[in-house]
């Protein structure tokens, strides 16, 4: 403790346990509002709730919170609490104090102001003389009340349940704890503004006219719920508006819920639900502020009348007001809502100016394009983005747009919130896995992935959903098997060449197929003797040289639709007859094969589609669903590669190679940057070897060259320029790599 706290703390009584702990930072906060006068009426009234005996917590409250309600009222309030403290303790109002004073800077704050502080101190006074045993129930939900009500609107409400429960003591507590039907009913009567149940009908009439529906209104009521502070919002059960909306400045109540309502409705026509996941938190607040602005633009298309009233809702935060120390990115996206909503603002910031331009030149372009707003809000984060923008403290003066949703219609979510009174969409990952499983898919695999920014894994960061593939027609892939006939062929005498032409005896086991005669003669003798006789007399017959396991792992991203420059079929095309041809060679020679294919759209749907499984025959139903390999979306590799590695990695042969068959590099929509995607495959492929995978790559690409060996190793691809010589590449790549 510092030498000057140290003389203050001596002037101090009061030596209740824990009171070291916070003075010295107390009177810090004190010596910024108080004069020497007012620190010695400070100590002194600590020393006389101390003294009151009614535990160690309320000094410590007292001295910790008092600096604060100084500093909205004045130093002369300092003895009236602590007498006040001491009258509660006088007339035995039990559980009182404690609440009084926990909340008292609360109401200090929402008053601001002595005087009215003072009336609220002389109508506890009267509570304690009136309504005694509903003081302490009044004193916790005080900043509720002042919340929801002025001064006079709580005096009000206080006098009435002092008036009509002074006879009834015991129902006290349940009135002044807002409990009662009653104290809710009084609380909505004391509140200023357009009651919604004296709007209801004109604001149904509104949504029907100008929007041409007729969705259920669901008030709600902030007075009951600040802690969760409840927005207007729309879902799948109507609009969720608040019960009372007063005058804002010149803006009535009721032209406040018609701002609201069409905002919401614009959200309605207009608005497509983006996947949640696919994106940050920093990249869901600036997507929302160009998706509000693009609704409003169509809206104000066909009524005009909208933009006034918008704009003089909307806040218009001034520049540098967001303090050093804080992050404010909802302070500079407020400042580019307001420029974009009226075009007369005076805002001169480089970053405001270009994108509230770079908008209205798309949204003049193409209103109606969603992507719009996702597009220019990753770009301005890209450009936009610092680091103070992570600090805890968050500057939100000024950039709250009150007739706003809080636009959880806007997303959809695959990962359910922990509660379910949390927040929530209708788009929700429960409908999402329902509507997989209904399609055959098997339940997800969760897989993590590799971050080379933060050199750490993002666990359980990849949904991989798995299926059957659907059959086509087997005739198709008989047909390209004929097409190959003199190929085949080639293969054949290749597989000859490969075949296992002998089988290899194994002696001295415990277990085998027949009996090993030379050992267990030897054993015999040994056991005549009287020598420890070997019991391995067991011997077995196993092929000798082939023992491995093959899968091949097919592209199956949008890509592979395309026709190569100089070749007549597209790539899905040859990649068929490529599998088709490996499928006959190895069956031929009797390695295990197994044939998956894999694409995604973003990290939370990597498909994963089996076309033949290691212990399925070569046969029509594998043929049938070769033929029906359909392409689309992206190639989030290192996921596929874990998923078809987890498969291997179960077999118990002494080889296990891993084909993956691309025309491309990694890549994803929801990923930027080509390197994250690389790296994680580069460490999936060193996953997969650690477990006695080995992977090979056979790229399609023409400038594969420039990445593939940092992911797969120098020795471990094979770039094919000719994508047209895949179908007889292929097979023999297989037969080489496996002599």
């Amino acid at each position: 403790m510092q030498p000057q706290a140290k003389i203050w703390r001596d002037r101090l009584k009061c030596s209740v346990s824990k009171v070291d702990d916070i003075f010295e930072a107390a009177l810090g906060r004190a010596q910024g509002v108080m004069d020497e006068a007012a620190l010695t009426a400070w100590l002194a009234g600590t020393d006389k709730i101390c003294a009151l005996g009614r535990g160690m917590e309320l000094p410590l409250l007292y001295l910790d919170d008092m600096p604060e309600v100084v500093k909205h009222a004045d130093a002369a309030i300092l003895p009236e609490v602590a007498g006040l403290c001491a009258h509660l303790s006088s007339e035995a109002v039990r559980g009182s104090i404690g609440p009084f004073l926990g909340t008292l800077a609360a109401v200090a704050r929402r008053l601001d102001n002595p005087d009215l502080l003072r009336i609220w101190l002389r109508m506890i006074r009267k509570m304690v003389a009136e309504a005694k045993e509903g003081t302490a129930p009044l004193l916790a939900r005080a900043p509720y009340l002042f919340a929801q009500l002025s001064l006079p609107g709580v005096q009000a409400w206080v006098d009435y349940g002092i008036r009509v429960y002074r006879d009834h003591p015991h129902r006290l507590p349940d009135y002044f704890s807002l409990q009662s039907a009653d104290a809710k009913a009084m609380l909505v009567k004391q509140r200023a503004g357009t009651l919604f149940m004296d709007a209801e009908r004109q604001l149904g009439m509104f949504q029907r006219a100008f929007f041409e529906t007729s969705l259920d209104f669901h008030p709600y009521s902030e007075a009951f719920d600040t802690a969760r502070k409840p927005k207007p919002h729309l879902d799948k059960l109507g609009l969720h508006l608040p019960d009372v909306y007063e005058d804002l400045g010149t803006v009535s109540g009721l032209e406040r819920y018609y701002a609201t309502i069409a905002h919401m409705l614009a959200h309605k026509k207009w608005s497509k639900p983006l996947l949640a996941d696919n994106f940050s938190v920093f990249q869901h607040i600036a997507i929302e502020i160009f998706e509000d602005a693009r609704i409003e633009h169509l809206a104000m298309q066909q009524y005009p009348g909208l933009r006034p009233l918008w704009v003089s809702l909307h806040p218009a935060p001034r520049p540098g007001t967001c303090p050093e120390g804080w992050a404010c990115i909802r302070h500079r996206l407020a400042m580019l809502s307001y420029a974009i909503l009226n075009p007369g603002h005076s805002y001169t910031d480089p970053a405001v100016l270009e994108y509230a331009a770079l908008f209205r030149e798309r949204v003049m372009a193409n209103p109606h394009e969603q992507q719009l707003a996702v597009e220019l809000g990753v770009q301005w984060l890209a450009k936009n983005y610092e680091h103070a923008f992570r600090k805890p403290n968050v500057w939100f003066e000024d950039t709250e747009v009150s007739y706003r949703d809080d636009n959880r219609y806007l997303w959809m979510f695959l990962e359910e919130a922990e509660e379910q009174d949390d927040f929530h969409s209708d788009h929700g990952a429960q409908n999402r896995l329902a509507e997989a499983q209904d399609d055959g898919l098997l339940p997800p695999r969760f897989y993590p992935e590799w971050d080379y920014q933060l050199q750490s894994y993002r666990p359980d960061w990849v949904t991989v959903f798995e299926s059957l593939q659907a059959q086509g027609n087997a005739g198709e892939i008989d047909k390209l098997l004929a097409k190959h006939q003199r190929l085949l062929k080639q293969l054949k005498a290749i597989v000859d060449l490969l075949k296992p032409q002998q089988r290899k005896r194994v002696r001295y086991r415990n277990e085998g197929d027949d009996l090993d005669l030379d050992t267990a003669i030897r054993a015999a003798i040994d056991y005549r003797i009287g020598t420890t006789p070997d019991t391995r007399i067991m011997q077995s017959h196993v092929k000798d040289g082939r023992d491995i396991a093959v899968l091949l792992l097919l592209d199956l991203s949008e890509s592979i639709n395309d026709v190569p420059q100089g070749a007549k079929s597209t790539i899905l095309q040859l990649s068929q007859e490529a599998a088709a041809l490996l499928a006959a060679s190895v069956e031929a020679l009797g390695d295990p094969l197994a044939i998956g294919g894999f694409n995604s759209n973003t990290r939370n749907e990597v498909s994963y589609s089996h076309f033949k499984a290691f212990g399925e025959p070569w046969g029509e139903v594998p043929k049938a669903r070769l033929a029906g390999m359909k392409a689309g979306h992206s190639t989030r590799m290192g996921a596929a590669l874990r998923h078809a590695g987890a498969y291997l990695a179960k077999r118990k042969e002494e080889k296990r190679l891993l084909l993956v068959l691309t025309d491309g590099e990694p890549h994803d929509i929801d990923v930027a940057d080509p390197k994250y995607l690389q790296d994680d495959t580069h460490i999936a492929v060193g996953e997969l070897a650690s477990k006695g995978v080995s992977t090979y790559c056979i790229s399609l690409d023409p400038n594969a060259d420039d990445y593939v060996a940092d992911i797969f190793g120098r020795n471990n691809f094979t770039v094919i320029d000719r994508v047209e010589s895949l179908p007889e590449k292929l097979p023999k790549l297989f037969m080489s790599l496996t002599r």
